[in-house]
């Protein structure tokens, strides 16, 4: 709160011989400076919180002119009005009186033995004192803060600001959740521009001012330190608040710091687990604390077409690590991104970090993820991950391993170049069909798909059993095969499918 002298104290001061002559409820009115004038419409210069000193020279003739000089008073918000009788006026017109305390505007009767100067120095001296002892305040409030951050941290400073600035201080983290808060309550209200502004003042539904700092590094926010007071802060209360956000964004800092350390230890840890011989049982021990409490991990992988879109996906996973307890273990392998969770956290953070990426980075980035996996089955939850990633579409939900079954050899780009090969066994058939606009494609792929099953294949495609068979005795003469072996059956079943899904 800004340091003001009251008019309550004001009267107090015996020696000034000031009398209070209406508007008594405005008693505490703070006073920010006392000024003089004989303007008979001073309004332009007042900017609120002045005891406007007048001997009522140029006061408004008529009754009416009175009453709108004062409501022009009121309206610019002064403290008060302290009239000098003896002089142009004997006393103070009773209309005035009136009219005053009709409006509820402080009316000080000022006695023509009292100078105005001296009113003036009486509030100033006081003023000057008040900001001195505020301002000794904060010279013993700043150190116990600074203690406080290295002791305990973020609650300490948010207890030791509370006290500083005799208000509630709540402390949000980067989601807007309170992480620390003086005492037990709701989190305060707050306008939209508190999560791009640095910092910002506003008046909640209960009149209380409420001030906000951001805790930020640089382009780094880590939350939002708040204070709800009666009252405006004060110069130094602002100032206060900014060295609490200070501190408390460094301590951060240091912590992200090491935090950085600790990802360069866990990324070596899991680099040297991925090199060793796929049979050898030894993982790095600083690995363990990747699985969760049953020894159990899931692999996420992410790949990207380019090493640019791979660079700008770090930021994304870094992210959403953020909003987690989890350790962070990843590496990036050419445009493959590897990330080790704990098996029961796996799912929800691929989720979480594939709603993070925003287009066009999202547009281009597969997510897979593995089954559960034993830590000592690393690799094979890498290879499972790979997998699925290589199975998802592009900007789409993460695939789990699980739901790769059945694909997983058109997702492998070695499975594919195989079956890309195997698939040039159809090109007579698909021939045949050009020229002579049949469709024996689609009946041995009917025929396959219903396991060798000529009589449902033909009922699927809704024709007589004996035309099915006759088109199946052309396919066979046609490719020069046996389709009565199940081995054969499957490799054209595999090339269909490489085929369909080159074509499709």
């Amino acid at each position: 709160m800004t340091p003001a002298v009251s008019l309550r104290w004001v009267l107090a001061q015996s020696d000034l011989g000031l009398r209070l002559r209406s508007g008594d409820q405005g008693l505490d009115h703070p006073i920010d400076l006392v000024l003089t004038t004989e303007l008979s419409e001073p309004f332009p210069w007042l900017a609120g919180g002045e005891l406007v000193l007048t001997t009522g020279l140029r006061l408004p003739a008529s009754r009416h002119g009175r009453t709108a000089y004062l409501h022009g008073l009121q309206a610019c918000g002064v403290a008060g009005l302290g009239f000098g009788t003896g002089l142009s006026h004997p006393e103070i017109p009773a209309d005035v009186i009136r009219a005053a305390d009709r409006i509820g505007l402080p009316l000080l009767e000022v006695p023509l033995p009292t100078p105005f100067a001296a009113i003036i120095r009486r509030v100033s001296e006081r003023l000057a004192e008040l900001r001195y002892e505020e301002a000794l305040r904060a010279s013993r409030a700043q150190p116990r803060i600074t203690r406080a951050v290295v002791d305990d941290g973020a609650p300490a400073v948010v207890r030791e600001l509370a006290t500083a600035l005799d208000g509630r201080i709540v402390m949000l983290d980067r989601a807007g959740a309170v992480l620390h808060a003086d005492r037990d309550d709701s989190t305060p209200e707050l306008p939209a521009e508190v999560e791009s502004a640095d910092s910002g003042v506003s008046t909640d539904s209960r009149g209380e001012t409420v001030t906000w700092q951001q805790i930020a590094v640089g382009r780094r926010r880590y939350g939002v330190l708040i204070a709800i007071t009666g009252a405006p802060l004060s110069n130094v209360g602002r100032i206060l608040l900014g060295h609490a956000g200070s501190l408390l964004a460094l301590d951060f800092a240091k912590s992200a710091r090491l935090a950085s350390a600790q990802q360069a230890l866990n990324t070596r840890a899991l680099a040297t687990a991925l090199g060793t011989d796929p049979g050898s049982p030894d993982i790095p021990d600083p690995l363990m604390a990747a699985a969760d409490p049953r020894g159990r991990i899931r692999v996420l992988v992410t790949t990207c077409p380019t090493d640019a879109e791979t660079a700008a996906l770090q930021q994304d996973i870094s992210d959403a690590f953020e909003d987690t307890e989890l350790s962070r273990f990843t590496t990036v392998a050419g445009r493959r991104t590897i990330v080790v969770l704990p098996a029961s956290d796996g799912v929800p953070f691929a989720h979480r970090l594939s709603d993070r990426i925003r287009d066009p980075l999202r547009r281009a980035v597969r997510i897979g993820i593995s089954a559960a996996h034993p830590l000592a089955r690393l690799a094979d939850a890498v290879d499972a991950a790979t997998l699925a990633a290589a199975a998802a579409v592009p900007g789409t939900a993460p695939v789990e391993f699980g739901a790769t079954i059945g694909t997983a050899l058109l997702a492998s780009t070695a499975g594919r170049d195989v079956l890309d090969t195997i698939a040039t066994v159809l090109d007579p058939l698909l021939e045949h069909d050009r020229e002579h606009g049949s469709d024996l494609f689609g009946s041995l792929r009917a025929f396959l798909e219903a396991n060798g099953h000529w009589e449902s294949a033909a009922a699927e495609l809704g024709v007589h059993r004996h035309t099915m068979r006759s088109r199946l005795a052309t396919v066979r003469s046609i490719l020069d095969c046996d389709l009565d072996l199940a081995r054969v059956r499957a490799e054209l079943l595999l090339a269909i499918l490489s085929h369909s899904t080159r074509t499709g």
